[in-house]
């Protein structure tokens, strides 16, 4: 029997002639043994499956190797069966949340009846989970029916939802594993010997669904990579994202704490912590003053109205809050952008093109409607105050205008020492009608514009298609967290769709009104945000301009130095810097500990000697050795080091 001929076409355009039924393994090993050895899983038509999938006609095919991004994941998928399979070998009573793969690793939810899985039984579950892997057991992959699945869970409620979620023409995706069945649509490695490497990191809790109404489970952490030297390397990159984590950081340093008791996902900031927001605060505004930006105040609350007129209710309600019914047939909406606050300052008076660009700017506080299970510290928080600006221009402005925004962005980056970041063009996918505002030209001319503008300035950047707003495209700056994940600094936005909603104009030269371009820019995130950031990559140690608190003084006899320590203290006071006095009864060896731990920038030691100079015995942080400056040079240099951000250049 003659089987029938299908057409593969490979990434670099190439087409080879295969028989149907030609499995993804098969094509590895017809282009080469040592591609076959790598090969871990295969793409078709950019769907990730097994290296056993089948092909019965012509496709679009990539061999996924152990090397690759997607590798990882399908080793993670592998891991966490692996991991479920060991868990119900061990504890057959055990029900099942969600079975996934993270950013670097993977994850099961458990939930035990009489005690949850804890950390001391990690490392009893991770032997059996070698073992597993040791044994070289079959990942066996196979559809099911629903009932044949629903029977395989025994009652377990949370898989029973699953199975009946994931259920596609009355089948469902499901593993064998040495006779344990697991529920799963992910694609996996084909043993587990090939796994190799494997670690149990942590448990945690997590709701049902995501949702805090529903019960709580159980997370349990793990990594695993195709070699041992690979997974040594993660772990010591997650060691130090554990020293830099700006949540274990903020409460070490007493800079923010959140209380789910009194409001999950609101941070309250304790005297050190909102020093460095006031710090920040108070640049920000005074270095946008300077590049022409007029700053304002706008309430926290609109009218619902105007956010079905920008799109906002239509594109985003479900991350708002739901509307405030005020009984008189008002409804009030908590913001969850700035920018129909910012149209309305502009529309409060009529426009000539001679004030063009406009430029308004506001630390403007916004409310989101973010899930319990995905707020983390600072980093994702139900109620932020953006550092929000926006331009209004008349079209000839656009790429002037641009370049400006650009360059005051680079400028504070470099105040900050930000230096690891890149640039990412985010357009719309044209096919997604539901998400983006229906207008091809707009898009296209908008897109175009941007690309423009990036190309004149020669930098380089990526594009991608799905990441735009749904109102316009824009320049994302992307940056790299302590913990591995790839964040939005700031954004540069254009916009021809809300000035067009609002019907915005200004008074041209001929005496006609004409629509302004909306430039939409947050040049450092939100306040909540940019400070994890900063937490995170000062590792606390913030350079002293923007340290909590600048100088410790320890006199070292109090009833004799104390006087001339709080001495030295107001003249730093009254040049602004933020220096406090350890009176404490306590030995000077320990304060001296103490304020490093605290990374405090400067220790200042005074006794006889120094009382007897006017002179100071200083330690900078991270330094053991001290030196003696005049306590006039030194305060001098201080306020240098300050005015000029702490920086060595």
């Amino acid at each position: 029997m003659v089987m029938a001929e299908i057409k593969i076409e490979f990434p670099d355009g190439s087409v080879k002639p295969f028989e149907a039924g030609v499995s993804v393994l098969d094509i590895a090993k017809s282009i080469s043994t040592s591609l076959a050895k790598k090969a871990v899983a295969g793409k078709l038509d950019d769907q990730l499956v097994r290296l056993d999938q089948k092909i019965e006609q012509g496709a679009k095919v990539e061999i996924v190797t152990k090397d690759s991004a997607d590798g990882n994941v399908v080793n993670w998928n592998s891991a966490a069966l692996v991991l479920t399979a060991a868990i119900k070998s061990i504890y057959p009573e055990v029900h099942f949340g969600e079975i996934d793969n993270g950013e670097h690793g993977f994850y099961v939810d458990t939930d035990k009846t009489d005690q949850q899985i804890s950390v001391d039984q990690l490392p009893a579950i991770e032997d059996k989970m070698k073992e597993m892997i040791k044994s070289k057991i079959a990942l066996k992959h196979e559809l099911v029916s629903v009932d044949d699945a629903l029977a395989s869970v025994d009652g377990d409620p949370y898989q029973a939802m699953i199975i009946k979620r994931n259920a596609q023409d009355n089948q469902v995706s499901v593993y064998d594993i040495d006779g344990k069945i697991v529920v799963s649509d992910n694609v996996a490695l084909l043993n587990t010997a090939d796994i190799k490497a494997v670690k149990l990191l942590s448990v945690a809790g997590a709701y049902w669904e995501g949702k805090s109404s529903n019960p709580m489970l159980q997370r349990i952490y793990g990594t695993s990579f195709y070699k041992q030297k690979e997974l040594d390397a993660e772990l010591v990159r997650q060691q130090e994202a554990r020293e830099r984590d700006h949540r274990v950081i903020g409460n070490n340093l007493d800079l923010f704490f959140v209380d789910p008791k009194v409001g999950a996902g609101l941070p309250y900031w304790m005297p050190n912590g909102a020093t460095i927001r006031r710090t920040i605060e108070r640049y920000i505004i005074d270095k946008e003053v300077k590049h022409g930006y007029q700053h304002v105040y706008t309430p926290v609350l609109m009218n619902l109205d105007a956010y079905k007129t920008s799109g906002h209710w239509q594109h985003y309600r479900e991350d708002m809050f739901p509307p405030m019914d005020m009984g008189d047939g008002e409804m009030l909406e908590l913001r969850p952008m700035n920018c129909p606050s910012h149209i309305q300052v502009y529309k409060h008076h009529i426009r000539s093109y001679r004030e063009l660009p406009i430029r308004i700017a506001e630390l403007g506080m916004m409310h989101r409607y973010e899930k319990s299970g995905a707020l983390s510290g600072l980093q994702r928080v139900r109620e932020m105050t953006l550092n929000d600006g926006h331009t209004f221009v008349a079209p000839d402005q656009i790429q002037d205008e641009f370049k400006k925004v650009l360059q005051l962005m680079v400028e504070v980056y470099k105040d900050f020492n930000i230096t690891d970041y890149s640039f990412r063009l985010s357009y719309r996918d044209p096919k997604n009608t539901e998400k983006y505002f229906d207008d091809d030209e707009m898009w296209n001319h908008s897109q175009s514009m941007l690309k423009a503008a990036m190309d004149d300035l020669g930098l380089d950047y990526v594009e991608a298609e799905g990441e735009a707003a749904f109102y316009g495209p824009k320049l994302d700056v992307q940056t790299k967290t302590a913990l591995g994940n790839e964040e939005t600094l700031s954004t540069i936005q254009l916009d021809f769709m809300l000035p067009k909603q609002f019907d915005l104009h200004y008074v041209g030269a001929d005496g006609e009104e004409h629509r302004p371009v909306m430039i939409h820019r947050g040049l450092v995130s939100t306040m909540e945000r940019f400070t994890a950031y900063l937490i995170e990559m000062y590792k606390g140690a913030f350079p002293t301009w923007l340290a909590p608190k600048q100088v410790t003084i320890i006199p070292v006899k109090d009833d004799l130095h104390g006087e001339y320590a709080d001495q030295l203290r107001q003249k730093m006071v009254d040049q602004d810097i933020r220096a406090e006095v350890d009176h404490r009864n306590e030995k000077m060896g320990y304060k001296i500990r103490e304020a490093q731990t605290q990374k405090v920038p400067y220790i200042l030691v005074v006794g006889d000697d120094e009382l007897e100079a006017d002179a100071v015995s200083v330690r900078h942080y991270g330094e053991e050795s001290s030196k003696s400056e005049s306590s006039a040079e030194f305060i001098d240099n201080l306020v240098n080091e300050i005015a000029t951000y702490s920086r060595e250049d």
